[in-house]
């Protein structure tokens, strides 16, 4: 049986965190999801501050349907099923991760988290004004 492992991709706007997601998920059976996707409408961002607890909600819930398919669909034939889920979000603090966290010691997944760095100087390409990306910045919790 092949290991299950979700895969929490943190960094802030304009850092390269769909672009690392889609890189891992060329090279593995995964599936991604993003709380941005949910704001996504005829192909056009449009966030609404108003949104981001329920967004979040659920993009969670869709991660653990993901999981709860797994689960299901065990001793069938595993071997050619999902085995990655990648979630890319800022996560900027561990609160924000937990929930995540907590559905991979439910469903028995390994937990992977990276955190991609803006050595590039990239720009958020939902233009998150410069003080939110300042405040995410002052906020972001790492654990070595």
């Amino acid at each position: 049986m092949k290991e299950k492992r979700l895969v929490l991709v943190r960094g802030l706007p304009g850092s390269g965190k769909t672009t690392l997601a889609e890189m891992l998920q060329s090279y593995q059976d995964a599936i991604m999801f993003s709380t941005d996707d949910l704001f996504m409408v005829d192909r056009e961002y449009k966030f609404d501050a108003s949104k981001l607890p329920e967004y979040h909600k659920k993009n969670i819930e869709k991660v653990e349907e993901k999981m709860e398919m797994v689960e299901r669909m065990k001793g069938g034939d595993w071997d050619c099923m999902l085995d990655t889920i990648i979630v890319h979000n800022t996560f900027t603090e561990e609160w924000e991760m937990n929930p995540y966290y907590h559905l991979a010691e439910k469903y028995d997944w390994a937990v992977i988290s990276l955190i991609v760095e803006n050595r590039h100087e990239g720009k958020s390409t939902h233009d998150v004004p410069d003080v939110a990306i300042e405040n995410m910045r002052s906020r972001f919790e790492i654990k070595l």
